[in-house]
């Protein structure tokens, strides 16, 4: 398989779930129709399903993958682990009883603002960059809490360290795959962040208009 088709099958890979957010923003947020995980394995897959069937958070980890690409070095893998630590925080903080005031209308801003960023390729200093998605990650976390709130011990760790996994994973995939379009197609790269930045915003504002309906 030639390197220009690999880049022509990332450039697809990436477009296409932009193309998913723009279509498809009333997806549920809980795999288990709501029921609490009662096992490991249920609270691992319940975790690995939130971030990625609440189209939402999709859409920001997608962001923080793509404005990380934007660095360089081991900045582009310690601003994910930032975020994911975030969201870990968040989670802890709820099922602490903790309380967050207006969290989706906070999650769904971090939507409109990420996706402008992208939209525009904006450059963020990595330090800036990870207390950006860092606080806007602790808000993602707190929801993430709802799903697991009364989970025993097993559940709750396999839950915390399943969607630890697919939000970091899902970050670097991007990061690799931006780096790949840069280096085998130029031309392409920058079609696909901004065609990204505009799905996510559109994304963020649809569930901002309907946080304040």
């Amino acid at each position: 398989m030639s390197m220009r088709f690999r880049s022509r099958i990332v450039a697809s890979v990436l477009m296409g779930g932009t193309g998913l957010l723009m279509t498809a923003p009333a997806f549920a947020h809980h795999f288990m129709q709501g029921q609490t995980p009662a096992n490991s394995f249920e609270g691992f897959l319940s975790g690995l399903a939130h971030p990625v069937i609440g189209v939402d958070h999709l859409a920001f980890v997608l962001i923080v993958g793509l404005l990380a690409a934007t660095l360089s070095g081991g900045s582009r893998y310690l601003v994910p682990g930032a975020f994911v630590a975030a969201t870990l925080v968040g989670t802890v903080a709820h099922l602490g009883a903790a309380n967050l005031p207006l969290t989706e209308l906070v999650i769904a801003a971090s939507v409109v603002v990420g996706g402008v960023l992208v939209l525009t390729r904006k450059a963020l200093p990595a330090l800036m960059l990870s207390m950006g998605v860092a606080a806007f990650g602790v808000f993602h976390g707190y929801a993430y809490g709802e799903s697991i709130v009364g989970a025993e011990t097993g559940p709750l760790a396999a839950y915390l360290l399943g969607f630890s996994v697919i939000q970091y994973g899902v970050t670097v995939v991007v990061v690799l795959g931006m780096d790949l379009l840069g280096r085998r197609a130029q031309r392409v790269q920058p079609l696909v962040a901004r065609t990204a930045g505009a799905a996510t915003a559109l994304t963020g504002g649809v569930f901002l208009a309907m946080n304040l309906a």
